[in-house]
């Protein structure tokens, strides 16, 4: 029996400004799609990332630390089949 083909649920569209991302002022910009509609734009530097919601023009600035702490929380809940520590 072959095999269903899922419909592709989200996209991404990558614009890069600079080819160094080390320079100040370059960054690579991702607007991100759901159900092909916009869901948010992701721009990312090399000091911070800022996300834009859907059809928003104010930013939130969110630092690479706060940004891995943040990550780090969903991928890995506290509770979850981890030990304490001691």
């Amino acid at each position: 029996m072959p095999k269903k083909r899922q419909i592709k649920k989200h996209s991404v569209k990558a614009q890069l400004q600079v080819m160094e991302l080390a320079k100040a002022g370059s960054s690579l910009h991702l607007e991100i799609y759901a159900a092909r509609e916009k869901i948010g734009t992701l721009v990312l530097g090399s000091g911070s990332l800022f996300w834009y919601g859907r059809s928003r023009h104010k930013r939130k600035r969110i630092a690479w630390s706060r940004f891995a702490e943040m990550m780090d929380r969903l991928a890995y809940p506290k509770g979850k089949g981890q030990r304490a520590k001691r």
